[in-house]
């Protein structure tokens, strides 16, 4: 099976009332762990900065226009391996390289703000950040959320 590289941007989007927004991806799109929660995000195209394509990412998948907040990066940078589903079918072994950011949505709480999820997100659900250790997160996720202090031991 033919291996592809991807870097990856994601964020964490904080809500005004300290809400995570997270998101389930569709198989049938191309998306990884497909059963599990992850924060939206996606992949850099050739030609963009690592903001560029998390502005474009997040709007495509959620809806929401984030290019009036502050974006700061987090400085734990993950990895990850996993089968995926091209658009023409194919099936390669993605190796992605994960940059998050944090976005904090200071002026709306979560049920003010609209989601319209669409390119290939089939579910997305704010999640109280007490819950955040209950739910089925994509590999690493947890242990990374933990590990920058979201989740609390």
């Amino acid at each position: 099976m033919r291996e592809i590289q991807r870097k990856i941007v994601s964020a964490l989007i904080f809500s005004r009332d300290h809400k995570m927004l997270m998101g389930k991806k569709d198989p049938a799109k191309g998306g990884v762990y497909p059963d599990c929660w992850h924060i939206p995000g996606g992949g850099v195209d050739e030609g963009e900065t690592f903001e560029q394509a998390l502005k474009r990412e997040i709007l495509e998948e959620t809806g929401i226009d984030i290019s009036a907040y502050q974006i700061n990066s987090i400085p734990l940078i993950g990895s990850g391996l996993t089968e995926k589903t091209l658009k023409s079918g194919e099936k390669v072994m993605c190796r992605m390289e994960f940059n998050r950011f944090e976005v904090n949505v200071t002026d709306k709480n979560a049920d003010e703000i609209k989601l319209h999820p669409t390119d290939d997100l089939v579910e997305m659900e704010w999640f109280n950040m007490e819950d955040l250790p209950k739910i089925k997160h994509i590999p690493g996720g947890q242990k990374f959320l933990e590990e920058a202090g979201y989740i609390k031991n």
